[in-house]
């Protein structure tokens, strides 16, 4: 497909000198990566993790990986960009679609979602700390899992309570559940598992060593 599209990005793999391939999120093509040439003056803050992007698809008819040209943000998400603990959490985030999703599936309505969740989280002003234990269990809704107690149980561990409070709450409570951090990274590491169950593959995030300095 010619023409502009939206994609979100999921992550980048630099490939020789002054390109990189860009792997990103699309309501049209899923999961996929574009080959970039940025150039000395495009802004590093385009790739970041999460970013919003617009650019044209070209096609390339002598191989898979398309590039993707005129690239601009479509949202500056500065509720992200200036707060530390939130650009960590967009790294483990997008780690973990990036390692869930496969390649050019398309599911019905996760982009929308993927792109509610973003804004979101660029919206919040504090008590965000609990966001992304919150965004595994939507994210497994967003997939198809529709997670129930009974469905998590088995990965809980010693964090039952806290699960079944988080699954039961909505979201303005769940953001408000008293977590300590090591409560926190056990139940990231739970619902991974969980993911992992229902995925039928492994999802090795090696951003989840970051976020558990982030809360420890």
């Amino acid at each position: 497909m010619n023409g502009s599209i939206e994609l979100i990005v999921l992550g980048t793999t630099k490939i020789g000198e002054g390109a990189l391939v860009l792997h990103t999120l699309s309501r049209e093509m899923g999961r996929r990566g574009f080959i970039v040439r940025p150039g000395k003056k495009a802004s590093a803050s385009l790739f970041l993790p999460l970013s919003i992007l617009e650019a044209d698809v070209v096609e390339n008819p002598k191989s898979e990986l398309w590039g993707l040209r005129n690239i601009s943000a479509k949202d500056s998400l500065e509720g992200i960009r200036g707060n530390i603990h939130k650009n960590t959490m967009t790294l483990f985030l997008s780690e973990v679609l990036f390692r869930t999703l496969r390649e050019g599936v398309l599911e019905d309505g996760l982009y929308e979602w993927c792109i509610g969740s973003i804004l979101t989280l660029n919206a919040l002003e504090g008590d965000f700390a609990n966001f992304h234990i919150r965004w595994l269990l939507e994210l497994a809704g967003a997939l198809g899992f529709r997670p129930s107690w009974e469905d998590v149980a088995p990965f809980a561990g010693d964090n039952a309570q806290a699960l079944r409070q988080m699954l039961t709450s909505d979201f303005g409570e769940s953001m408000l559940l008293p977590l300590s951090g090591a409560v926190r990274n056990s139940m990231a590491e739970s619902l991974v598992r969980y993911l992992e169950f229902h995925t039928e593959q492994p999802i090795r995030v090696k951003s989840l060593a970051v976020l558990r300095e982030l809360y420890r």
